[in-house]
This record gives structure tokens, C-alpha cells and sequence, in this order.
């Protein structure tokens, strides 16, 4: 894919000095990508084990009883 993009000055003096910037700029987005993903899935799993965090509790008390029989 071809893809024509603007960048901040600051940017573009850096990248000047990259050899070979297609393959500088792909690695760098796949790599950001990646990065985001990480962080939504664990976004997504923390807000998955807060939703059923009374949930927990409530079986794991029903488990304690039921665990606690064979020790009296």
C-alpha cells in the first residue's frame, strides 16, 4: 500500500536521517498497534473481573462452607 502523510516538522528532520523509512515507519506502527491492543485487552479484562467481582465473592462463600465441613 502507498500512503502519503504529513508530518511535523520536528519529525521529518529526524526521519531524515532513517535509511530506509518505509520499513522505519511500518515497524514503528506495528509495534504502536500492538501497544493499543495490549492495553484495550487489558482494558477490557479488568472491567470483565470488576463486573463480576460480587459475583466472586458470593460463590466463593458458598465454597468456604461447603470447605470448612471436613475440618470440624
Amino acid at each position: 500500500m502507498r500512503l502519503n502523510i504529513t508530518l511535523p516538522d520536528t519529525l521529518e528532520e529526524d526521519l531524515k536521517k532513517i535509511p530506509n523509512k518505509s520499513r522505519y515507519i511500518a515497524t514503528a506502527l506495528a509495534e504502536k498497534i500492538k501497544r493499543e491492543k495490549r492495553l484495550n485487552l487489558i482494558r477490557e479484562l479488568q472491567e470483565g473481573y470488576q463486573a463480576t467481582r460480587q459475583e466472586d465473592k458470593e460463590i466463593n462463600k458458598e465454597w468456604e462452607a461447603a470447605t470448612l465441613e471436613k475440618w470440624e
